[in-house]
């Protein structure tokens, strides 16, 4: 209709041609953007293009509008008025129109109110009930439309009949009542009741004007809430619509009776309600919880204070007090699924309360909360047990509730004037008690401080500063730390601030001083931190919440750093990056102006935080218009070239997001000068335009930096890095408008800085060459570069391409889509996606489904022939990604009989794949929904591939990896299988979808009833994971599009589906045993997961009664081990639900439940059924007790949920596990009874529960104390693990309080003799509880130290536990840990005593196998190297101990973080020297690792050598025996990398000798061998350590020795390439010998805070190679072995020759980071830099003479391959080839390298050989790239620089 009256207005406004009126070209303006903005399908675009209408409308005077005719005038508010009904479903776009109809009336207001009068007519008197799109329409009215709502007021009687009529037939029709019809009812009826009010007000409060219409309304909405709709929203919201009705009364008298009775609400039988003249009969449905829920949040949200406040039948009784709140608070008791919205309701009646107060105090005359009411109590006690509930939302909402109670009394307090803050000082008590892994001990301070003030809680709570250290350190605790640091730092500005109101305010420096003096040590040690989430959280949350509140901090905080340390460099990059990003403020000038020299190291470490830091320092700002200065440009410039290869994706992330900052900062700044130049024709215009153009040339430099490295053969890093760095260029330099976002957009204005960059030739962004470079990409091998460069040429590059390049992508899109592998069948799916988007053409959905069909027939008849060239999921996956991922619409794409084809297609397919699998057709078409087992798939593929020709049975036997035809058959099924679920999910999503707003459906009931088939049959037939696992989303699309359908046939499909899996699941299955049950489950969880989450889940509830009673089921008689159970695989099914993202929530409430029968059937005989049931109690343990801490300090794996909350949330739990718990300990109990082993299954998994809960939170009603006598007694159980895990339950269930009890009465227990009988597991088992106690009590309370003085004079009294009288080592190894975590409260003599018994008892040899005796001997060792003086005796007495103390003894060497005494180094490093040789022939290789490794570690750590009695050749034996174990490779890589450590150590202590130098010739051969990118990853490690360890000592000692410069040269190689290792680890170690490296040469001190970054160690490291080597005749062999080969014509041939792929797989590179074009761009330089020398040195003259003899000609020759490569003026299938072929590009970098180096040898050559014409062969070179780089070839910079002639001066 709009399109047709849009025609009508522009053919009736006849404008002139000759002399065309300004006003008709606005008006046509005007009418292109309605309908640019009708037809465009994206909401922000419609609003873009409606706002502009808006301007253009409003530049039209109402003179010229009052200009035109009347029926124009008609015409057009028709026009706007069909745009607004068109898109009624948008509010912000209606609205906009209202504007132009609002500037309308202006004109003619009648006209525009008569035409929404027709609109709304035509809504209300139609013959039919009101359908969705009605309904719509009128709430568009009524909300969005000024006119609209006078018709409503006009109208509104009407309307409510409609109303009164739909929604009975709504609630009769269970499709209806829980669609979007009944909502948008119930909408609209809120919508009447709200804005329509005094109209309807007579209506409902006087008798003589009821309406009967409005009575059926509130008759419907209470059955609405009541709970004859399912759908929870429109409860809520009818519920609102109630107390919104109730909310029109004038008299609040009236308004209160009728809110009282809504209250009844909570009752269970049928009772009257009572609104006014409106009585309605309630009858409840289902008592749920969401009555009394819908009923609260309505009265809350929407009543006035005065009907809030009412009272019943003229009682003392408060609405607000007595009737709401106890409704209230049942809701938060009670364990509802919408647990979250109750407490949304508590904080709502605190609010209420809260408005209300002085009402309420001249109500009562008394106190509201005084301290000891029960309402006071009530909402502490519901607050407190809910703070770390694991609902999502609930702790917010309690959050909320805790700061509305603390505001409310103490505006109680302060109107009473009761000035007692004891309640206050209570809460923090409290509060301080909770342990600090708890997320509501930071809410509650910060909620505390404003009463108690930030002095008080810092004192009162000296710990806080430590627990927030730890708190930051936290993941999921992290943001609660930054929020309490806010909270007190801005009350204390609050405080000193209004502590002066009566003398001067204090200066900003003083302010800060005061800061500082809390908080700058607290601030400083996290910033200088090594763990990572501390560092993090520091830098993103208190910095800025510094600067925001005491912006001088930063000047203290950086007097405080030396940034020439690693730490204090990060922190004062992230400090002055916080500082310029909050403040504003430049921070070049502080620090006296070094800070640009700091900035520059900062940028050169090696650590990629601070490099970010630095780079966010140096780019942002907050004024956008803030432009870079010139040294700020030139900084930038030099640093993103070396940063575009880091690993992290952070790291990537952050480069992208600064670099826009900057970018953004260049366009602003620029517009801005652009203006002034124009407005302002002065003497600085011309300055600001030079300004201006070094502006854009950078960004065009940095336009065109990432095409030099987009070419194939650099690593995925830098491609995707340089592909961000694009992004960030087209997006903030160019026009294009993008509608998915909200900010971002280019300014208005930006063409005239485009313009200016094009007049100078500049940014050029989309020319023909960049648009090759990008779509070479699209066949990148990683997913990844190939989504990014399709985005940028879809959103970016121009609309079209060329005609040649759309001739060669189609034609390379055929063939990568038959193409066997996976990712080149992908490749050819994107490219389809995007050639279809850039030539101009249609999505040809029909040519896809005939393709398909193809490879279907093919298939058919050979299916080892199709997996090879017709493998089927290319074409699927094409299908997809042409058909759902482009903006046209699949019903303009499709028709009927193509869609009918493709669904016959995709289930042919489906069922001949599944057939392939079975290898029985008989079999797979059967209703038995029985996968092959993988046996069977395998034996059903070998078969097929025995029946092709020459394909006959193979010896597979010995053979452990699938062949290659193998390999391809199941890869065609799985993938094909997968892309078809994936496919045809989001196609029925799509095509619904479409049919809602207005398309075409091109799906039916029969339709869709086969795609369901074709889903159950993949998820119930295919037992392959990949496929199920695949299938999964779009199967959870496919049921979710389903179920929200209107139409009920459809709403039943997935219900059906849901029923026939059940149904396997309850029936024996034949297939052999699986452990999760194949797709089943995932078919279940499916259905369920797509269940509309606004309703009550009849289909979960339904289906867990099913899956339990089904698991509970006894086990048949006669069941077979080797079938799939149906017990079994409920289980798993269970398992499958309760592990889902989609259902964790929902599955909580059967929680309980579900842990008993997984308890129960651990039981079980079968062993199956043990299996699926551990797993499904470790899923649903996990779900109950929620996000586990996480942080890198050590914190133990507890939960953030406390035994009392978990007990709280789940109560029917407390007596289970206390029972199963009694009835563990029952059996210890009595004579012998715990020697005895009596198997209690369900027991270590129910003491790992509780193992696991928050410890030291109070019990608040000691209701779990019961827990404790079971968990002690279980002590003594015979099972090991029982006994440790009981230890570690008993600290989570023991409140604090108990800690003294607890340890009192336990070493009370403890034999003091040999003499008193005792159990040795009760004795072992009391020790670890007594350990693990003091443990907790130490780390969280400091206030028991007095008693633990007792418990460790008890401990003393049994010391014979530790001698040999006690036979049990476990038992001695247990008490050592028990007096070492006591050591405090320990006497020295006793100490000495133990430690000498200790010292005896590891030199005694031991008689016999002793069971725990190595762990005796690691607790002895640890207990005694944590003394000084101890440690030295055990390790003077080395020699005297056997192989398992001394390996407890290097073992502890290595746990420690440092060597405490100089003195006790000497004594270890002496030891370990002089036993070396031993412990280098000793037989155990794990003790000759752990020798070594704390052999390196002493030596590293000491200063001067300590040699052994026979000194240097006994060091020279013990380093040949080491190089011998490298050389030939023995005792695996751990201890071969320990061995090259040691023997690098050694080496460089040597003094200089022969035997030194035989030594180190080979240790370079080793290091040479091992720096392999084969080699195994801890050995390269190693040779990176070795260069640091011994590199630099060795390089300096000889130097002065000229024959040994080889070996320099020798180590610099492999440091070169161990630079280029694909491990990070290693690179950074061997940046780290660069770096030292180049400063030992007298280089600068360029880097010295830290290790030098790894791009600018490598050219540092061939500057020290020229510098030290450069002579020597092997330097220019290092240099040419790091370039590429040069001959193109390998390269060349095979390219020619490559056809299709008919295999799987190509074999990976070994080392994926190396970059041999990035590496040539390295060295060429240097290579030139060495031909410079040629002239000091004839050595060096000779050598480069001869190997341009030598290699001149070859080098020329290939030169002369490469110039006959002329591509064709158009794109060709061989050059695309050549432009995705990483050997290419590498090989011509090589060639380039070499053809620059060879002409500047012969300009400098002084003989009179003739290699070749230096200008020639210039000349030819250039045109070579020229030609190269106009059809997407590009080069590093340096490596054009060269050609050009730069680097050649």
């Amino acid at each position: 209709m709009f399109e047709n009256l849009l025609t009508s207005l522009k053919n009736s406004l006849i404008i002139q041609d000759s002399a065309p009126d300004p006003g008709s070209k606005t008006l046509n303006s005007f009418f292109e953007k309605l309908s640019e903005s009708s037809r465009s399908k994206v909401k922000r675009c419609k609003e873009r293009c409606l706002e502009e209408a808006v301007q253009l409308l409003r530049q039209t005077s109402v003179a010229q509008l009052r200009s035109l005719e009347e029926k124009h005038l008609l015409l057009l508010a028709r026009l706007l008025i069909s745009l607004q009904l068109e898109m009624a479903s948008i509010s912000t776009a209606c609205r906009k129109v209202d504007q132009m109809l609002l500037h309308l009336t202006k004109v003619d207001h009648q006209l525009v109110y008569r035409e929404t009068l027709h609109s709304f007519h035509s809504i209300v008197y139609r013959n039919q009930v009101l359908s969705l799109e009605d309904l719509q329409r009128a709430c568009m009215f009524l909300e969005d439309s000024s006119v609209g709502r006078e018709v409503w007021r006009d109208s509104y009687k009407s309307m409510l009949i409609k109303v009164s009529e739909l929604l009975p037939v709504v609630l009769q029709d269970k499709s209806l009542r829980d669609g979007p019809l009944c909502y948008v009812a119930v909408k609209v009826c809120l919508q009447i009741f709200q804005l329509l009010s005094r109209e309807l007000a007579p209506h409902v409060w006087e008798q003589d004007s009821r309406d009967p219409a409005v009575q059926m309304i509130l008759q419907a909405l209470m059955d609405i809430i009541l709970g004859q709709c399912s759908n929870r929203d429109a409860r809520l919201l009818a519920g609102t619509a109630v107390a919104m009705l109730i909310n029109t009364a004038s008299e609040s008298r009236a308004g209160g009776e009728a809110a009282w009775g809504l209250l009844q609400v909570s009752h269970q039988k049928p009772w009257q309600l009572m609104v006014g003249a409106l009585k309605v009969r309630c009858d409840p449905s289902a008592q749920d919880g969401v009555d009394r829920l819908a009923v609260c949040r309505g009265l809350l949200t929407c009543c006035r204070p005065h009907i809030l406040r009412g009272s019943q039948d003229d009682s003392q009784t408060c609405l607000l007090l007595d009737g709401l709140f106890p409704l209230v608070y049942s809701l938060c008791e009670e364990k509802l699924d919408c647990h979250c919205f109750a407490f949304e309701a508590l904080t709502l009646w605190l609010k209420r309360v809260k408005e209300s107060v002085d009402d309420l105090w001249r109500m009562t005359g008394v106190r509201l909360l005084p301290e000891n009411s029960l309402l006071l109590q009530q909402l502490q006690h519901i607050i407190w047990t809910n703070a770390e509930s694991p609902i999502d939302g609930v702790p917010e909402f309690v959050n909320s509730a805790f700061l509305q109670l603390l505001s409310l009394f103490n505006q109680d307090c302060e109107k009473f004037s009761d000035a007692n803050t004891t309640f206050f000082f209570t809460l923090l008590q409290r509060t301080m008690k909770l342990p600090w892994e708890t997320r509501a001990l930071y809410h509650r301070l910060g909620a505390l401080l404003p009463y108690l003030g930030t002095d008080t809680v810092l004192d009162q709570y000296p710990e806080l500063f430590d627990h927030l250290l730890k708190c930051l350190s936290t993941n999921h605790l992290s943001p609660c730390g930054s929020e309490l640091y806010k909270c007190l730092i801005q009350q204390q500005r609050r405080e000193l601030c209004g502590g002066s109101q009566n003398s001067s305010c204090p200066t900003e420096v003083d302010l800060a001083k005061r800061w500082a003096k809390r908080w700058q040590p607290f601030v400083l040690e996290a910033l200088r931190s090594d763990v990572t989430l501390l560092q993090s959280s520091s830098s993103s949350h208190l910095l800025p919440a510094t600067f925001q509140v005491f912006p001088s901090a930063v000047d203290l905080l950086l007097a405080s750093l030396d940034p020439q340390t690693h730490r204090h460099l990060r922190a004062w990059t992230c400090i002055l990056s916080c500082y310029r990003a909050v403040t504003g403020s430049s921070p070049w000038s502080l620090q006296g102006g070094s800070t640009m020299e700091t900035l520059q190291v900062a940028l050169r470490s090696a650590d990629d935080k601070i490099r970010l830091a630095a780079l966010s320092l140096l780019c942002c700002s907050s004024k956008t218009k803030d432009a870079p200065s010139k040294e700020e440009l030139v900084i930038l410039r030099g640093f993103i070239p070396q940063n575009l290869n880091c690993e992290s994706s952070l790291f990537r992330q952050g480069v992208q997001a600064s670099v826009r900052k900057f970018l953004v900062r260049i366009r602003d700044g620029c517009l801005a000068q652009i203006r002034r130049a124009k407005s302002k024709k002065d003497e600085d215009a011309q300055e600001r335009m030079q300004s201006v153009l070094e502006q854009i040339e950078f960004v065009e430099w940095l336009s065109q930096l990432p095409y030099s490295f987009l070419t194939p053969g650099h690593s995925y890093q830098r491609k995707k890095t340089v592909l961000l760095l694009l992004s960030a260029v087209l997006e903030t330099c160019t026009d294009t408008w993008s509608p998915d976002k909200k900010k971002g957009q280019p300014p208005a204005n930006m063409g005239a800085l485009i313009a200016c960059a094009r007049q100078r030739g500049l940014w050029d962004f989309f020319s023909r060459t960049k648009q090759l470079v990008l779509i070479s990409r699209l066949e990148d091998s990683t997913n990844e570069i190939r989504e990014l460069s399709s985005e940028l040429l879809l959103r970016f590059f121009p609309s079209t391409f060329p005609e040649d390049v759309i001739g060669v992508l189609d034609t390379r899109t055929k063939q990568l889509l038959c193409s066997p592998r996976v990712q080149e069948a992908q490749m050819g799916a994107l490219m389809m996606k995007v050639l279809i988007q850039k030539s101009g053409r249609r999505c040809e959905a029909g040519g896809l489904v005939e393709e398909l069909e193809v490879h279907y027939l093919t298939a058919k008849s050979d299916t080892m022939l199709a997996a090879r060239t017709k493998p089927i999921h290319g074409v699927l996956c094409a299908l997809r990604r042409c058909l759902l991922e482009t903006p046209e619409r699949v019903c303009d794409a499709l028709d009927h009989s193509v869609m009918e084809k493709m669904l016959g297609l995709l289930e042919d397919i489906s069922l001949l794949l599944i057939t392939v699998l079975y290898g029985d057709s008989d079999t797979c078409n059967s209703e038995k929904y029985a996968p092959p087992s993988f046996c069977d798939m395998g034996n059903a593929i070998s078969s097929l591939i025995s029946q092709q020709p020459g394909g006959g049975a193979a010896d597979e036997e010995d053979c452990v990896l699938l062949s290659e035809e193998h390999s391809l058959v199941l890869t065609c099924c799985w993938v094909s299988l997968k892309e078809i679920g994936i496919f045809l999910g989001a196609l029925v999503e799509k095509v619904l979808t479409e049919s809602k707003e207005g398309g075409r459906c091109l799906l039916t009931k029969p339709d869709l009833s086969r795609a369901a088939n074709v889903f159950k049959d993949i998820l119930l037939k295919c037992r392959h994971w990949g496929a199920v696992e695949g299938c999964c989303a779009g199967f959870t699309k496919f049921c979710a599009s389903l179920l929200s359908s209107s139409d009920t046939q459809i709403k039943d499909i997935p219900a059906q589906m849901l029923e026939e899996g059940l149904q396997v699941v309850r029936c024996p299955r034949s297939a052999s045993v699986t452990r999760r049950a194949a797709g089943l489950p995932v078919l279940i969880q499916c259905v369920l997961s797509a269940e509309d989450t606004s309703r009550s889940r009849p289909l979960l509830a339904s289906s867990m009664e099913t899956l339990m009673h089904t698991a509970a089921s006894p086990l048949d008689p006669n069941w077979d081990q080797t079938r799939d159970l149906p017990q079994v695989c409920a289980v798993h099914t269970l398992q499958a639900l309760v592990r889902g993202a989609a259902l964790g929530a929902a599955v909580l409430q059967f929680a309980p439940a579900v842990v008993m029968l997984s308890l129960a059937q651990l039981s079980s005989a079968c062993w199956a059924m043990r299996n699926a049931a551990l797993q499904l109690y470790s899923s649903v343990c996990s779900r109950m007790l929620g996000q586990r801490c996480s942080s890198e300090d050590g914190v133990p794996p507890q939960h953030s949920l406390s035994p009392d909350a978990f007990f709280f949330h789940y109560p029917a739990l407390e007596p289970f596990l206390l029972g199963e718990l009694r009835g563990a300990a029952q059996n210890l109990q009595g004579p012998h009874h715990g020697a005895k082993l009596r198997l209690q299954p369900s027991l270590y998994p129910i003491l790992t529960l509780l193992a696991q809960l928050q410890p030291g939170i109070h019990d608040s009603s000691e209701t779990l104390l019961d827990f404790l006598p079971p968990l002690l007694q279980l002590s003594a159980s015979p099972i090991y693990g029982v006994r440790v895990m009981a230890s570690k339950a008993l600290v989570a269930m023991t409140p604090p309080s108990r800690y003294t009890d607890i340890l009192l009465n336990l070493s009370a227990q403890l034999p003091r003799s040999q003499q008193e009988c005792c159990s040795h597991n009760q004795l072992h088992g009391q020790l670890l509880q007594i350990r693990a106690v003091v443990d907790r009590a130490l780390c969280s309370h400091s206030d028991i130290s007095s008693d633990l003085h007792v418990v460790m004079t008890r401990v003393q009294t049994s010391m014979w536990l530790v001698t040999g009288a006690q036979r049990c080592p476990l038992v001695r190894a247990a008490y050592i840990s028990v007096v070492d975590c006591l050591r405090g409260c320990s006497c020295d003599n006793f100490l000495s005593q133990l430690s000498d018994r200790l010292i005896h008892d590891l030199i005694m040899p031991q008689e016999g196998l002793q069971v725990g005796l190595s762990s005796f001997y690691g607790e002895a060792v640890r207990f005694l190297c944590a003394d000084p003086k101890w440690a030295c005796e055990a390790w003077r007495s080395f020699s005297a101990t056997n192989l398992d103390v001394k390996l407890s003894l290097v073992a502890s060497l290595l746990e420690r973080s440092d060597l405490q005494q100089k003195g006790q180094i000497e004594v270890v490093q002496m030891v370990l020297q002089s036993h070396l040789k031993e412990a280098l022939l000793s037989n155990s290789v794990e003790y000759r690792t752990a020798f070594l490794a704390a052999l390196a570690r002493v030596m590293a750590d000491s200063d001067s050598p300590q040699r052994p009695p026979q000194s240097e050749p006994f060091l020279a034996e013990c380093l040949d025996l080491l190089l011998k174990d490298l050389e030939e490779q023995k005792g695996g890589p751990e201890f071969l990398s320990q061995a090259l450590n040691a023997s690098s150590l050694l080496l460089s202590r040597m003094p200089n000798s022969s035997l030194k130098l035989s030594g180190l010739q080979r240790w370079c051969g080793i290091l040479e061998s091992q720096r392999s990118p084969d080699a195994p990853e801890v050995l390269r490690m190693a040779c990176s350590e070795a260069l640091c360890v011994a590199g630099l000592p060795l390089i300096s000692s000889m130097r002065e020795q000229n024959p040994l410069s080889v070996i320099i040269m020798r180590l610099i190689n492999t440091g070169l390439y161990l630079l280029q290792d694909q491990n990070q680890q290693v690179r950074l170690k061997a940046a780290h010998f660069s770096s030292l490296l180049h400063r030992a040469s007298g280089g600068n001190n360029e880097g010295s805070a830290s290790y030098v970054q790894v791009n600018l160690a490598l050219p540092l490291l061939l500057e020290t190679l020229l510098q030290e080597c450069w002579e020597a005749p092997g330097t220019l062999e290092v240099l040419l072995s790091h370039l590429p080969p040069s001959d193109l014509r390998p390269v060349l041939a095979e390219a020619s020759a490559a056809g299709g792929c008919t295999n799987l797989y190509e074999q990976d590179e070994a080392n994926v980071f190396a970059e041999p074009s990035v590496m040539s761009a390295h060295v060429l330089p240097y290579l030139l830099q060495l031909a410079e020398k040629s002239s000091q040195s004839s050595v060096l003259a000779q050598t480069l003479h001869s190997w341009a003899e030598g290699n001149a000609a070859q080098v020329l020759d290939h030169l002369t391959v490469c110039e006959k490569l002329q591509p064709a003026e158009t794109l060709t299938p061989s050059w695309l080839a050549l432009l995705t072929d990483p050997r290419f590009h590498i090989t011509l970098c090589g060639l380039l390298s070499r053809v620059a180096f060879l002409p500047r040898l012969q300009e400098l050559s002084a003989g009179s050989e003739h290699f070749c014409d230096p200008l020639s062969v210039q000349e030819r070179l250039q045109d070579v790239c020229k030609l190269l780089g106009q059809n997407g070839v590009h080069f590093p910079s340096d490596l054009t620089a060269a050609v050009a002639g730069g680097l050649l001066e």
